[in-house]
């Protein structure tokens, strides 16, 4: 190799390089190693890449530092950054809006959360049926959380308390278990404690490998498993199963036993339930007539609230006609005694004693028979809390690490009352954005009722009927069967109805979590088949010297599992590629989209070249990038030709031209 010095390139000597387009600054800046090493052994070839020019810096040996030294640098760097005012901030948001805290703020949280507190209370001891445990835990799980929540959530409608979803797989984790209680509050502190690591680590990234048609699949099977779990009650049935399957079988074989009083009190329910949604929407007169009149603003509220209220209304009635009937004989199924007052606070179980023959569990023992519940839960939990504070985002961002630290310190609070898991409530926090909220205080007066709740009403709950509490669940459930994505999901694009479905069986035929691992694996095979499977455009195209040669475009990068599938493809259109007098149409490939490449995609184009140059076909590669050309220059490939201008183009496929012409007169000169 010459170098030339100022403006002028580098000159090549064979297998035709210099038509390609030469980058100074990459042949003039610290790449003398591949000069000197790399160019010893393989002459003909030349480093080409982008004309953009790449700065290195080269450290300056008397000012590097021991690695030890470095480490502590950054190390105090982080910090710093951790104490910094900013941070501060972000992980305590209280401090952001508290000092801004009005009146007004302060009257929409107390509307606000006391229409929560209406709807929680009796959504709590519903949803500690469907986890399988007595009423009081989903009371013990919906005051201590809200008031963690305040000081450490980022979105004002979230509540924090037993949801539908968690309540299941809480249920699906310990309903078979042992001592399912106990396993239950522990189950909260660790899935607490993952959750909090989670953030600490910033690990929010893991649910966007949740896809939408998934979380749709996942949530309207979880929605079909509880109705199916509450149809017991409403029919008075002892059944059982913690599967879609199961739960189904059992229901068939007691259903003979129904009982006719709790049935009809159970339909009657969830009609009226269903009335009542319809009328919290309802808007009397038009906006101009809503405007001039108090009474009818007054009535609209009314009815609002009314239909808001709808559970705790409903609560009320039910109970006291169970407590109506003559002598306390109802011929409904109650709830039963509910222990009165506040749980005391303590540590949660990390280990028990077993009655039947006085043996300790110790903690290692209860966390395995929790099994992958133990990291099922947290993720779960939180996808449902961040497509809450997307929901009501307003376009804003949402944070992620804090809403696991939100949630994890919320649920570890929760497990010192004896709680049960607990997350964001997607119910809750619309009622809780139509009250009008104006900050996470509002939190603080759910809890408040919540309280008094267990303190003064626990006696009167005993007269619930079962029937009343599944209605409730069911009403509020059977709205997350996501049917209304089918019809976008398709003429968006048909083949993700197959994660979604798939997601949808395996969750009502397994078991949930094993159900939602089916789904990210459909979806993550589908991702694979797509990196595997590049599509590729050809052109045939006419230089502006009128040389006809074939362009073939792939549409993303070179990585292992597409190079051999990409090969098959260059070397197809490469033999049906031919010109006049049979001669082999130069190949051109557009490397405009490949940004990234791998060793095997740099040997499948080490023998891609080596093919069409035993056939004598032209193969150039254009606007191959640099950090790209480095990884396929690592194996020092033969015939690998890079340009990177159409002038460039047409000097190397006159020359092509011009060769191929010289060796067929030689040919025919020399038999």
């Amino acid at each position: 190799m010459t170098r030339k010095d100022g403006s002028m390139s580098e000159e090549i000597v064979g297998k035709g390089l210099e038509g390609g387009y030469v980058n100074h600054a990459l042949s003039e800046s610290g790449l003398e190693l591949a000069q000197n090493g790399s160019q010893e052994s393989h002459p003909q070839r030349e480093l080409h890449g982008s004309s953009d020019f790449v700065l290195v810096e080269e450290p300056d040996a008397g000012e590097e530092e021991s690695e030890l030294s470095s480490y502590l640098q950054q190390a105090g760097r982080r910090l710093r950054h951790a104490c910094s005012r900013k941070t501060l901030y972000k992980r305590l948001p209280l401090l952001g809006w508290l000092p801004r805290y009005s009146s007004q703020d302060a009257l929409g949280d107390l509307v606000a959360g006391v229409t929560v507190g209406l709807t929680v209370i009796p959504q709590s001891l519903a949803y500690s049926n469907v986890a399988g445990l007595p009423p009081q835990y989903g009371l013990y799980g919906s005051f201590l959380g809200c008031f963690v929540y305040i000081l450490f959530g980022s979105c004002k409608d979230v509540p924090f308390g037993p949801t539908a979803i968690i309540s299941l797989l809480t249920y699906q984790t310990v309903g078979q278990l042992e001592e399912p209680q106990l396993h239950a509050v522990l189950l909260c502190f660790l899935a607490g404690a993952v959750e909090l690591l989670m953030g600490l680590l910033g690990l929010g990234f893991l649910i966007d490998f949740v896809s939408g048609p998934v979380s749709s699949g996942f949530t309207s099977a979880v929605a079909l498993i509880i109705v199916s779990s509450q149809v017991k009650d409403v029919l008075g049935i002892p059944a059982q199963g913690s599967t879609f399957l199961q739960m189904w079988r059992s229901i068939g074989e007691h259903l003979q036993e129904s009982s006719l009083y709790d049935a009809a009190l159970g339909l009657l329910c969830i009609g009226l339930l269903l009335l009542l949604r319809a009328v919290a929407s309802v808007r009397l007169g038009s906006e101009e007539q809503r405007r001039h009149s108090a009474k009818l603003r007054l009535l609209d509220r009314l009815l609002w609230l009314a239909g808001t209220s709808r559970n705790a209304l409903l609560v009320l009635g039910c109970g006291a006609l169970a407590y109506g009937f003559p002598g306390g004989e109802s011929p409904f199924q109650l709830i039963g005694h509910i222990p009165s007052g506040m749980p005391g606070l303590a540590a949660p179980p990390f280990g028990y004693s077993r009655p039947a023959d006085n043996a300790t569990v110790g903690f290692l023992e209860m966390a395995g028979n929790l099994g992958s519940g133990i990291l099922v839960l947290p993720l779960i939990s939180l996808m449902e809390d961040i497509a809450i504070c997307k929901a009501f985002a307003s376009g804003s961002s949402v944070d992620a690490t804090q809403e696991l630290i939100a949630l994890g310190l919320a649920n570890i609070g929760s497990s010192f009352v004896r709680a049960f898991p607990g997350s964001g409530s997607l119910s809750r926090s619309a009622v809780n954005n139509a009250s009008g909220v104006r900050t996470p205080l509002g939190g603080l007066y759910t809890g408040l009722l919540v309280l008094l709740a267990l303190l003064f009403l626990t006696p009167y709950f005993a007269f619930i009927p079962k029937a009343t509490l599944a209605a409730i669940i069911i009403a509020a459930v059977i709205f997350m069967v996501e049917v209304k994505v089918v019809k976008p999901m398709w003429r968006a694009k048909k083949s993700d109805l197959i994660p979604g479905l798939g997601t949808f069986i395996a969750c009502l035929v397994l078991q949930l979590e094993l159900g939602i691992a089916c789904g990210v694996g459909i979806n993550v095979l589908f991702i694979l088949y797509h990196a595997a499977r590049p599509k590729i455009s050809m052109e045939r195209l006419k230089s502006r010297r009128g040389v006809d040669y074939l362009m073939l475009t792939p549409d993303r990068c070179l990585i292992f599992p597409s190079v051999d599938y990409v090969r098959n493809l260059v070397s197809k259109y490469g033999r049906r590629a031919t010109g006049a007098a049979g001669a082999s149409t130069p190949v051109v490939i557009d490397c405009t989209h490949i940004y990234g490449a791998d060793y095997t995609a740099a040997k499948v184009v080490e023998s891609l070249t080596k093919d069409f140059a035993q056939r004598g076909q032209p193969l150039f590669f254009y606007n191959l990038k640099p950090s790209v050309y480095a990884v396929f220059e690592g194996v020092a490939p033969q015939d690998f030709v890079v340009y990177y201008t159409q002038e460039g183009l047409d000097d190397l496929l006159k020359e092509r031209a011009a060769s191929c012409l010289e060796r067929t007169l030689q040919d025919v000169l020399v038999p």
